[in-house]
């Protein structure tokens, strides 16, 4: 996607210094009482405001596209035949058409270079796993003696916290690290943008006149990845399921043809709709596929026009994403403003527009 642009960048442009208290450990006290950081990528210009005036700020005429993922409880606990207790964070299932849903998980593990091919562990109401096979990255392969799936998972799983939130997951965030327009699980983290939406002010966009999409992508292992190339054009990213519903593609195809702006909520709603369009078209392609798409400066958006989005990490591919949005030295110097402000930063932070 990004072949055309030429220019050599490294990771190390996209860092910033982030203030270790403005990493939000916890969510607000209520959902949406959150600040808001527009920012006007032609000039820069930075407007300090609140989260549940967002729609004042969103053309009546605009596409708002979101993403109904639904996170599941992908953390589960087993005990070794040592005793000691070990941490799996199932990624997803391996593929094989050939075993039955639910028997084999690919899984980030805790204390990675203990957990050998052969080793065995116990998991709640006597279920049973077995590492039976090693992937690049410190990912292993679990095979259960019995199906474990959603089902199993809403009663012994566990949310899976991105590792900054230093603490253990809480009642709480089963309500908080989900939307509140989620449909679908299978991701093992949220969407965060669309963290911030409640029903009320979506019902607020509603009676504006504001048209919502709904698209899907399972947000995967690549959000708990560092780039570690130094040169950014040599990361490779993971691949994500996504899918789009005829009646959502016609949404985004219609709002396309009328060149209506189009705003993503988040990131993750960027990836699908770059994904999914086609160019010989010039429209987006309903149905399910999966993506790798890596988007930093230098690449051509086709689809999205305007973006709300978290406050992201140093280095990040999310850095660099709103980085090729709305050029790196304008959002390194809003980060920049709003670390001065003390906006709250990542997953259970404050928000950021970019018109």
């Amino acid at each position: 996607m990004n072949d055309h642009f030429e220019k050599e960048l490294k990771t190390s442009d996209f860092d910033f210094h982030l203030p270790e208290h403005l990493i939000a450990q916890e969510p607000t006290e209520k959902r949406g009482d959150s600040r808001l950081l527009v920012l006007d990528r032609l000039t820069g210009k930075c407007t300090h405001d609140f989260l549940g005036n967002i729609p004042e700020y969103i053309p009546r005429n605009a596409l708002v596209v979101m993403n109904n993922s639904r996170v599941r409880k992908a953390r589960i606990f087993g005990t070794s035949e040592t005793g000691g207790i070990v941490e799996f964070l199932l990624i997803g299932p391996d593929g094989d058409p050939g075993v039955p849903e639910g028997f084999r998980w690919k899984a980030l593990v805790s204390k990675a270079k203990k957990q050998r091919i052969g080793k065995n562990y116990t998991f709640p109401q006597g279920i049973t796993g077995q590492i039976i096979g090693q992937y690049p990255e410190g990912v292993r392969l679990l095979a259960f003696n019995e199906p474990v799936d959603d089902k199993y998972l809403d009663i012994h799983g566990h949310i899976p916290l991105p590792p900054y939130i230093q603490r253990a997951d809480s009642s709480l965030d089963s309500d908080r690290y989900q939307t509140v327009y989620n449909e679908t699980t299978g991701s093992v983290a949220a969407p965060t943008a669309g963290l911030h939406f409640t029903q009320e002010l979506l019902d607020k966009m509603d009676n504006m006149g504001i048209e919502r999409a709904m698209v899907t992508l399972h947000v995967g292992l690549g959000t708990f990845l560092p780039v570690r190339a130094e040169v950014v054009q040599e990361h490779r990213m993971h691949e994500e399921v996504y899918s789009i519903s005829p009646e959502a593609a016609s949404q985004i195809n219609n709002a396309l043809a009328q060149k209506r702006p189009i705003l993503a909520i988040g990131t993750t709603s960027v990836r699908t709709l770059e994904s999914a369009y086609t160019p010989e078209t010039g429209q987006v392609a309903s149905g399910s596929s999966s993506t790798s798409i890596f988007i930093y400066p230098g690449y051509e958006f086709r689809v999205v026009s305007t973006l709300f989005t978290n406050f992201h990490t140093p280095q990040s591919t999310l850095l660099m994403l709103v980085s090729a949005f709305a050029g790196r030295d304008k959002i390194l110097d809003a980060y920049n403003q709003a670390i001065q402000q003390e906006y709250r930063f990542f997953s259970y932070g404050d928000g950021m527009l970019i018109l």
